[in-house]
């Protein structure tokens, strides 16, 4: 009796509920929505990573480089006094070095004495002239008496009043007293161009010679203090009190650091849309978390294979295909290295931002421009 009546209330009651999902399908869905999340954004972060290269232009070859001046002497001699130590800063104007001055000093007096005996030679050369010039005198009157005396005696002649001896004596000495005024003349031309007097700067010849004379031993003189020729750190010293050098010879080098650029090596398909005047925002490797900022100044006219020691010859061989790097100058903000941090050779990564947008760049992809 009591199982018929378990079995009535059994068929009295409603359908049953639906069974609940597996454990597994769960996991399925879990992961179809974790899978789609991570391509979301993956493609997004994707998207996102290609068109900022192409808007923002970046590379990781690239160094900074700065005039390296060398420092040499212009005379020979021996070194007095080095005031500078390596790696110190100097300002223009600044004595690095000094040479042992005595013989130049020598110099300079022996050509100040040339000046003056230029002076006094030209003093008895003019004395000299002038006594040429009173004998010029001298022997023109005793030529011109020597013309009348003649001159007169052929009168007499011809009246039979002077003999013919005479007249011929008198003749005679026309002709001598010519000879001596000609030999007059040639000793005035002579001693007028000993002493410069033959043409206006002439005079002062000899003397202008002794005072270039003596103008080039002060400039010698004076290459024996070498200075700073701009404001820069002091390298590569090889220059010690004592030491004896030549003209020509490396002493030093002068690298004017706040004059520092940076040269980036693009690739040749990077540089479409790099120009000159772009903001450049670049990291060193030697102060890694600090950002300097510059500018794009200019493009090489050739890649860097093109102005190498030995350029490619393509036209022979086998031709391989190389990306090709066009290097790029990035000149420094001063503002943002005001301790001049930035070292010749350093490593750098700069970013050129180009100024273009995310439209322009998904434009080169539209198929119906």
């Amino acid at each position: 009796m009591a199982e018929e009546l378990s079995a009535t209330v059994t068929e009295a009651q409603p359908n049953e509920a639906p069974t609940p999902p597996t454990p597994t399908g769960n996991k399925k869905i879990k992961a179809l929505i974790i899978l789609l999340t991570v391509f979301c954004v993956g493609g997004w972060f994707g998207l996102n990573w290609f068109i900022t290269s192409r808007c923002n232009i970046e590379t990781d070859n690239a160094f900074v480089e700065a005039r390296i001046l060398p420092v040499s002497s212009k005379v020979s001699g021996t070194v007095a006094r080095v005031l500078v130590i390596d790696n110190q800063f100097v300002k223009h104007g600044d004595l690095l070095l000094e040479i042992d001055d005595r013989d130049y000093k020598l110099h300079v007096s022996q050509a100040a004495a040339g000046v003056g005996m230029a002076e006094n030679e030209m003093s008895g050369e003019q004395l000299k002239a002038d006594g040429a010039r009173a004998a010029l005198q001298s022997a023109r009157a005793r030529f011109d008496q020597a013309v009348a005396d003649l001159a007169r005696a052929e009168k007499l002649y011809s009246r039979d009043v002077l003999p013919k001896e005479q007249l011929e004596r008198l003749s005679t000495a026309k002709r001598v007293s010519e000879s001596q005024l000609k030999e007059a003349e040639e000793t005035l031309k002579r001693a007028k161009a000993e002493a410069g007097l033959a043409s206006k700067s002439g005079s002062k010849a000899k003397i202008l010679q002794r005072t270039a004379q003596l103008g080039e031993a002060e400039l010698q003189l004076s290459y024996t203090r070498i200075y700073a020729a701009r404001d820069g750190y002091i390298t590569r010293k090889s220059v010690e009190e004592g030491v004896n050098i030549q003209a020509g010879q490396p002493l030093m080098a002068l690298v004017p650091l706040q004059e520092a650029w940076i040269t980036a090596n693009y690739k040749e398909r990077q540089i479409t849309y790099l120009k000159p005047g772009q903001r450049v925002e670049f990291t060193v490797d030697a102060y890694p978390g600090k950002t300097f900022a510059g500018m794009v100044d200019s493009i090489m006219a050739g890649t860097g294979a093109a102005f190498s020691l030995l350029p490619p010859e393509n036209a022979t061989g086998n031709y391989v295909k190389v990306v090709q790097r066009v290097p790029v100058k990035i000149a420094i903000d001063r503002n943002s290295d005001p301790e001049q941090l930035l070292r010749v050779g350093m490593s750098v990564i700069p970013v050129v931002l180009t100024g273009r947008t995310a439209g322009d760049v998904l434009k080169e992809f539209n198929p119906f421009k």
